[in-house]
């Protein structure tokens, strides 16, 4: 038996005085107070106390059952609640439901944890009983949020004359970023799928077959070594237009972004977004997505200290490096041990060799490295990073890009310490003008720095060959806050350009047709101009949430491990299974399942 509730737990008030309600849900507290027993009673959209009176026997004694977590239903009557009993921080706070029948629909064990916000408890066991931690408030209003901004990304779109079109689960494997996830074919003996870590080839067709605006929220698929901001199934929110330009796919997107913070932030962003060079942001910030909310920027001491007495200025200098400095405002009376364990924390975070300062107490510099320089250098070097009489400058010199990005590291501890963020607005950033490939000494050979799909910009095809280290990509990203939101670029729609970017990337004409010849060839029969971005759509809501992890706003995720700890996968398979795939394991394999 199941009765149809007339109303949910969040929305009663006091215009509903008097009526006859049906509730149903979840207990979420039970309280006996000398005779009269209450009942907080939870759904998705809020709580409603409900009383029990004990002149009814029956249906008090029924009551007096009720413990955590038992899903019943209640009828009732709404009754405004005492002035010394109103619940302000509660929607439904000035009443409560008097009960005059009740139903059980199913009782529960005692949870292995609260089911509360404000809890404790480790993620390992909160993911094992996931079903459990997603009646947690927090939980429901992140994927609540989720499922919002979806509806408002799909009505934005399709106001935009986008058409929404779905990709195959199942492609051919092109190892050319992170690992892929194979899927074996049983009627193809000894051939596998893989599943997408990106729809980039399918959408870019989707264009020469003349769809002109695509969009697409999908599933993407990657096998690497997990962080806190990583999952081995996430999901994106993916677009590719024809005849567009940079500023074309700019415009728009910041306009998705102004409706989302509109409708669900409640915040009016100011557009144009700011827009920054890779090559600024790494020498201002020391990243590729700055933070910029911080205002701590990089000085470049090169110029002052390359042909000082201190040899570990003037070798880096000499060798083609530099000293980067930034300044820490209103911290130049840091102790002499402090100094020392920060030099220490610096060495174990970011690798550097080691950490100079110099410190600024009423105006007067002390620089660790003192007794190397003269007290003319140690001023300019202090004023070229621009520290004021009480402020720290510290130092670090290093061969490029890793001092920026040793620099850059240093940066977002200092401004998280001291509490240098300006939270109070969010801060938008495109980055624009990448490299267009990248050396690897590894492989010995370039890597594209986006994907071998990237156009380079005009001016500098001729250089491809020549200078590839030099070469811009059309490529952007959008940062948010520190974080990157999402990526893109124009594309390649010429198949002679694109073979010489497979030259560079270091595969061969047979290699490109094997693998990309299906592109290709459909570039030979009229492939538009076209270019597009995709959003990591966990992360941009991760943000939105104030949450701590992508495993706060994903239904079921993955842990560290990329397993599910509920439905306890990947798992073992039967023999018979991997016989029908023509699969054998490994003896090694087999003893350890």
């Amino acid at each position: 038996m199941s009765w149809k509730r007339t109303h949910n737990c969040g929305e009663l008030d006091l215009q509903h005085t008097d009526e006859t309600v049906i509730l149903n849900g979840w207990v979420d507290v039970r309280r006996d107070l000398g005779g009269i027993i209450f009942i907080d009673l939870r759904d998705r959209y809020g709580i409603t106390q409900v009383v029990f009176d004990q002149k009814n026997k029956e249906l008090h004694a029924q009551a007096d059952q009720l413990r955590s977590e038992y899903v019943i239903g209640v009828k009732g009557s709404v009754t405004e609640r005492d002035n010394e009993n109103i619940n302000p921080d509660r929607e439904t706070g000035r009443i409560e439901v008097r009960a005059v029948d009740l139903v059980i629909y199913s009782k529960a064990e005692t949870p292995p944890f609260e089911i509360k916000d404000d809890i404790e408890t480790g993620e390992e066991i909160r993911l094992r009983y996931r079903y459990l931690d997603l009646r947690r408030k927090k939980l429901q209003d992140n994927l609540l949020l989720r499922s919002k901004v979806a509806h408002t990304i799909r009505n934005f779109y399709h106001e935009k004359d986008f058409a929404e079109v779905e990709t195959p689960m199942l492609m051919r494997s092109t190892p050319e970023g992170a690992r892929d996830y194979l899927v074996p074919s049983r009627v193809n003996p000894g051939k596998f799928f893989a599943l997408p870590q990106s729809p980039q080839t399918y959408k870019q067709i989707l264009m020469v077959s003349g769809f002109d605006r695509y969009y697409q929220i999908v599933k993407c698929f990657r096998d690497e070594d997990l962080r806190a901001d990583r999952q081995p199934e996430f999901t994106q929110l993916d677009v590719e237009m024809s005849f567009v330009d940079e500023e074309a796919v700019f415009a728009i997107h910041e306009k998705l972004m102004v409706r989302i913070w509109k409708e669900h932030m409640g915040i009016d962003l100011p557009i144009p977004f700011p827009r920054m060079s890779y090559k600024e942001a790494m020498e201002s910030y020391g990243s590729d997505k700055p933070d910029t909310r911080i205002e701590m920027k990089i000085a470049d001491l090169s110029g002052i200290v390359g042909k000082s007495g201190f040899k570990i200025f003037s070798k880096t200098v000499e060798d083609g490096g530099k000293v980067v400095a930034i300044t820490v405002p209103g911290q130049g009376a840091m102790g002499r041990g402090a100094l020392d364990r920060l030099t220490d924390e610096v060495k174990s975070q970011t690798g550097a060799a080691g950490l100079i300062y110099i410190k600024s107490e009423s105006g007067k510099r002390n620089c660790s490295v003192g007794k190397f320089l003269d007290e003319d250098t140690v001023e300019k070097m202090a004023q070229k990073a621009g520290a004021g009489s009480d402020d720290l400058v510290l130092i670090l010199a290093g061969s490029v890009p890793r001092v920026y990005h040793q620099m850059g590291i240093l940066r977002l501890m200092m401004g998280k310490r001291y509490n240098l963020i300006n939270t109070e607005k969010d801060h938008f950033l495109w980055i624009t003008e990448f490299p267009l490939v990248t050396w690897d000494d590894e492989s010995a050979r370039f890597h594209a720095l986006h994907h071998p799909f990237t156009a380079p910009v005009d001016d500098d095809i001729d250089k491809m060959e020549s200078t590839p280290e030099v070469v811009k990509a059309r490529a952007y990203d959008l940062v948010l806050n520190g974080n990157e939101l999402g990526g893109g670029s124009i594309r390649i729609h010429e198949p002679g350009l694109q073979r010489k970017m497979f030259r560079l990337l270091g595969i061969g004409e047979e290699e490109a047709q094997e693998k990309f010849g299906y592109l290709l060839d459909a570039f030979k029969f009229g492939a538009p101009p076209h270019g597009g971005i995709a959003f990591g759509l966990d992360r941009l809501i991760m943000l939105m949430a104030g949450a701590r992890s992508l495993r706060d706003v994903i239904a079921f995720p993955k842990n560290q491990r990329a397993q599910s700890l509920m439905d306890n996968c990947p798992d073992r398979v039967d023999q018979s299974q991997l016989d029908e795939l023509h699969i054998r394991l490994k003896k090694s394999i087999e003893n350890s399942v």
